[in-house]
């Protein structure tokens, strides 16, 4: 057992020894309740790398002493889940974990479900992935779904120092010292990640010569040493991608500098200078619009210089844009003005243009009542003259209507009332 990695040693036998997830194991929560009334249900636990899903997982099968066989959907074939099905049919029932259950391809997926239904296997599968955008609604709708979140550093902490005296699962056996700074550091620097802190204090402990005494020395040096390869994680196909993204446009619409460049910050580290771009265009237009007209050109230029001199220069450029976006003035009023429109047309209000604007270029075309008493708008002192320009159906249809939140948007909105106001005349 000493040959395998300290954070598979080190798997909880009962959901009692479960860190962190205390929504989902704590007192009366929706796991613990499982274990307390000895029925398990078919699952899918989806979070973060590291945050304890397999463990979770087999800490049920053994909080309610059942059978459990652990498969991956990718590695293993069909042919060992029809072992496992057989061993239940002998046993009467069997629980089946189930790593990486997004990538249950079709025919797996067929050959377990009648045996979900029957309840001869119950089912519980672990993935990294959003089970919303990634699982087959078949399998999905037979499970319930709970979802882990990433530890925080505390919670780490807490398994480190019981891992570094567990004298049977842990690193017990030798004696270690292990600093306050270090234990601090193999923590934080795991964001999040249970195995790789585990995995950063077993390679220091190997790593480390005992001293005279005997003793092994873990200081914040070698912790952050056995930790250097701890890179940010960051998956540009995965759902954390796109809750970055989100995040990332959702802190510029709120003015949150710090945050928008935190985000940004991870982006850069994922290296992914195209969803930058187009997250950092798109919100200069969609939420800034003509509160600050300027802010899009100049989005657009910032990723442009981004694009020419490349990483690192082109955080530069990046962090200066972002900090714009950010501290403008915030209007939506462009963009909704024209999707209210867009749903009158869909909704089959578009109704006849006016004769008076229709094209009168043409031979015909007055016989036809085209273009007869059109005003041109040059032709009178203030550029502007009242007439009908929507259709009969719509005449009176407002769409837009402006903010007050930058100086250009206020300037507009008052033209846009005084002729509002010629128009009511």
């Amino acid at each position: 057992m000493k040959q395998q990695p300290l954070a598979y040693r080190m798997r909880p036998n009962h959901i009692s020894e479960i860190v962190g997830q205390d929504h989902l194991v704590g007192e009366g929560k929706i796991l613990n309740r499982m274990v307390q009334a000895e029925r398990l249900a078919s699952m899918i636990l989806f979070g973060p790398p590291g945050t304890g899903k397999t463990s979770m997982a087999m800490a049920l099968a053994k909080s309610l002493k059942l059978r459990a066989k652990l498969l991956n959907a990718v590695t293993d074939k069909k042919k060992d889940m029809e072992i496992v099905v057989e061993e239940a049919k002998m046993t009467g029932h069997i629980v089946m974990i189930l790593d990486e259950v997004h990538r249950l391809d079709r025919g797996k997926q067929d050959f377990l479900l009648p045996y979900l239904e029957s309840n001869l296997i119950t089912l519980i599968g672990c993935t990294t992935s959003n089970p919303y955008h990634s699982i087959n609604p078949a399998i999905r709708s037979r499970c319930h779904l709970f979802e882990l979140y990433s530890l925080t550093p505390d919670q780490i902490m807490t398994a480190l120092k019981r891992a570094a005296i567990d004298p049977d699962k842990g690193l017990g056996e030798y004696t270690i010292q292990v600093d306050q700074d270090a234990f601090e550091h193999f923590a934080n620097s795991a964001n999040g990640d249970m195995r790789s802190a585990l995995n950063g204090l077993e390679l220091a402990v190997f790593s480390t010569p005992k001293n005279e005494q005997g003793t092994i020395i873990i200081n914040l040096e070698t912790a952050e040493e056995c930790m250097q390869k701890k890179s940010f994680s960051h998956d540009k196909s995965g759902d954390a991608h796109y809750d970055v993204l989100s995040a990332f446009q959702k802190s510029i619409r709120g003015s949150d500098v710090d945050a928008a460049l935190h985000y940004l910050g991870r982006l850069i580290e994922a290296g992914d200078l195209d969803s930058i771009a187009r997250r950092m265009i798109v919100t200069a237009y969609e939420d800034i619009g003509v509160a600050n007209p300027q802010a899009g050109p100049r989005a657009i230029a910032a990723v442009q210089a981004a694009e020419r001199v490349g990483f690192p220069e082109a955080r530069i450029p990046l962090s200066v844009a972002i900090v714009e976006l950010c501290l403008s003035p915030k209007s939506n009023s462009a963009y909704q003005a024209l999707d209210a429109a867009l749903t009158d047309i869909r909704a089959g209000k578009a109704g006849e243009i006016p004769a008076h604007l229709k094209d009168s270029h043409y031979q015909g075309a007055k016989q036809l009542g085209r273009g007869i008493d059109y005003k041109y708008p040059h032709q009178y002192d203030n550029g502007w003259v009242s007439q009908q320009y929507l259709p009969d159906t719509i005449k009176n249809k407002r769409y837009y209507y402006p903010k007050q939140t930058g100086k250009f948007e206020q300037a507009m909105k008052q033209v846009h009332d005084r002729i509002l106001q010629d128009k009511t005349k």
